[in-house]
Order: structure tokens, then C-alpha cells, then sequence
């Protein structure tokens, strides 16, 4: 087993559950499960082993040092090692990041978007990188059930996406309130910015551009927080 390699072709889910949720939904690209001396032979244990069997994927028990090495913790007992795999383009509601480049927000993103029923997250580069096992435990797993897709720039998303959509821009250089929309059409893109620096100018010419409704004792909200309110805005029942 050899560390994460961003240029490489696999990644590794780090844990159990993880590796439960790369056996249940995207077992067509795990490649090994290894399994740390270290692990109770317990009835969850007999059960990854009996999952990962049935798929005929390769177990292996493994020396305690490789764990540490690959997950900076003693206490991760499982990883699942999968190739990495191209999402695709899904025409329902989505979340469009532009430029994200914290790997833990963008794991909660998944995560967040996944519960609420998005149909796919879209990534415009430069951005985190989504197999960054850092990424993937942040998700808990959920990079294996939501499509993603990463685009060169917002055209290459929108030229594929449709214009037959309600586009909302999240952005403070906007008096539009979050609040305000109260009939949600479908399909919608929720479109969020850069940890650091939001969205652009030229947003403001992309459909409804809103603002969540906040305090002045903070400047603005983290992304993973603005994301998930939105989501509740716009898909809660």
C-alpha cells in the first residue's frame, strides 16, 4: 500500500464505515480492503470480510505501521483502497463550487448535498482535490453515491448543464435575501464561491444572485455552512 498520490489513479477511504459505503455503492472500483491486525474479529468484522468477498475483492491483513502511515491515526482499524472514477453530468438540481480549496469543507459539501437530495456537485478548477482521503473521510462516504464532475471554467459547467435552469449566485456584493424566494422551481443551480474570496463580480449577471441573511458581528459564513443552508432553503420539506 503505497501513500495518497494526488497525480496517481487510487485513493483509500479511511475507516470502516467509509469502506462499508465504498463495498454498498461504488464496489465496481474498489481493488483491496485491508484490514489491521488490530481489528477485533468481531461480528462487524466478519461481515465486511463476507461483504468484500462476495465481490471477490482482495483482503488483506496488514502490518499496524501501514495504518499509521497512510491515515496519521492508530485507531483506523479498515481502508478500503479504490481506483479513482469520473462522475457524470446529471440534469436535476445542483451545487456548482467555484474554486473551492479546503478539502474538509468540500467533504461536508458532499455530505450536506447528498442528505438534501441534490443530484450532482460540479467543481470549477483550480479546486480541492475530491480523492484527497481527507476529502473522502470528510464526505463520509458520500463521493460514492452523488455524481461530481470537475470543468475547466463556469461556460464549460454551463455549456453542459442547460440554460434551462434557475441559476442562484450566493454572494454579499447582492441586496437579495435567501429569505425572499419562497416558490422553488426546478431543475436549480446553487452556484458558492471560494472560501476566501466568494464569488466574482460578474456573478451578479447569473440568474438570482442571494445573500444569507446574517449578523454584523461576522464578515460572512463558512462555505460548508452557507451551502447547507441554502440546501435547507431550497429542498427541506
Amino acid at each position: 500500500m503505497e501513500k495518497y498520490d494526488k497525480s496517481g489513479d487510487k485513493s483509500y477511504a479511511l475507516g470502516t464505515t467509509l469502506t462499508f459505503e465504498l463495498l454498498n455503492r461504488k464496489s465496481d472500483k474498489a481493488t483491496r480492503i485491508y484490514i489491521s491486525p488490530k481489528q477485533k474479529r468481531d461480528e462487524t468484522y466478519l461481515k465486511l470480510v463476507n461483504l468484500a468477498k462476495s465481490k471477490n475483492i482482495p483482503i488483506i491483513e496488514n502490518n499496524e505501521k501501514i495504518f499509521k502511515s497512510l491515515s496519521g491515526k492508530d485507531n483506523t482499524m479498515v481502508i478500503g483502497e479504490f481506483k479513482k472514477f469520473q462522475g457524470e453530468m446529471n440534469k436535476g438540481n445542483h451545487i456548482v463550487l467555484v474554486n473551492p480549496s479546503n478539502m474538509g469543507n468540500l467533504g461536508t459539501i458532499l455530505r450536506s448535498s447528498a442528505a438534501f437530495g441534490i443530484d450532482g456537485v460540479y467543481i470549477i478548477k483550480p479546486a480541492a482535490d475530491i480523492f484527497d482521503p481527507k476529502c473522502v473521510r470528510g464526505s463520509m462516504g458520500s463521493i460514492f453515491s452523488i455524481e461530481f464532475k470537475y470543468f475547466s471554467s463556469f461556460n464549460e459547467y454551463l455549456f453542459e448543464a442547460g440554460n434551462d435552469r434557475d441559476f442562484y449566485p450566493f454572494m454579499l456584493q447582492t441586496n437579495n435575501s435567501l429569505k425572499d424566494i419562497k416558490e422553488v422551481k426546478t431543475p436549480f443551480t446553487l452556484i458558492f464561491g471560494n472560501e476566501a474570496t466568494g464569488l466574482d463580480d460578474s456573478f451578479l449577471k447569473v440568474g438570482t444572485p442571494l445573500k444569507i441573511p446574517q449578523s454584523s458581528v461576522v464578515d460572512s459564513l463558512n462555505l460548508d455552512n452557507a451551502v447547507s443552508i441554502a440546501l435547507y432553503h431550497f429542498l427541506a420539506k
